[in-house]
């Protein structure tokens, strides 16, 4: 059928999750750090995401679309409080019979400080530069950050290091892609995002990069 439905332009999406927080009925997923309509038929057509995102990235297109499908979005919703924090589920190991999403981890070391300069696995990647903390404040960090990256993480002020030396010459060796920092909202955060800024100039590359800031209460802040 024709109908009003969401579209997201992935390239104007900053990765703020607001959308994703204003459906109600758990239409717009967090991938690869984008937002994403996950099914037509979970978009009612409201349009209670749009005002929410602060870069414009959602419109209303008319075109063929699964009908809203009440009785999937209540199921959805039902499994998904289940699985939120303080919830028993029954997930070990590998096998996630209950349905959730195992590591998304695609190399090995991950601390900036163990990391190689070059590597294959650096060519032509998408880059995560992430805080220790970020990953055990916010729940999906997997499935929305690391996914489709690859991953490097530290924290400047426990190593009591200036990471922006050897990001340097990663940056230097290898093309990437592109750059996703994820910090703290706390200060001692601030020396990852800026060992990011020097290894960038430094680097004498042109080289796409965001930051991503998580509040204490593992939200993503606008």
């Amino acid at each position: 059928m024709i109908r009003r439905i969401i579209q997201i332009n992935e390239e104007a999406c900053n990765g703020c999750g607001a959308c994703a927080s204003a459906c109600h009925e758990g239409a717009i997923g967090m991938v690869n750090g984008k937002a994403r309509l996950l099914k037509d038929d979970y978009c009612d057509g409201l349009g209670d995401c749009l005002p929410a995102c602060p870069t414009g990235a959602i419109t209303f297109v008319e075109r063929e679309a699964a009908p809203y499908d009440e009785a999937a979005v209540k199921a959805r919703m039902t499994a998904k409080v289940s699985h939120e924090p303080g919830q028993a589920h029954n997930c070990q190991g590998d096998s996630l019979p209950c349905g959730c999403p195992g590591s998304q981890l695609a190399q090995w070391p991950v601390q900036i400080k163990l990391a190689p300069i070059n590597a294959p696995y650096f060519h032509n990647a998408r880059l995560l530069i992430a805080a220790d903390c970020t990953a055990y404040a916010y729940a999906n960090f997997h499935q929305d950050f690391i996914a489709g990256r690859i991953t490097l993480v530290g924290c400047p002020k426990l190593d009591s290091v200036d990471y922006s030396e050897k990001l340097t010459e990663i940056l230097r060796q290898n093309d990437i892609k592109d750059i996703t920092v994820v910090r703290m909202v706390v200060p001692c955060c601030g020396g990852i995002e800026q060992a990011v800024k020097k290894a960038l100039m430094a680097s004498g590359k042109m080289i796409p990069w965001q930051v991503v800031t998580i509040s204490t209460k593992g939200d993503i802040l606008p």
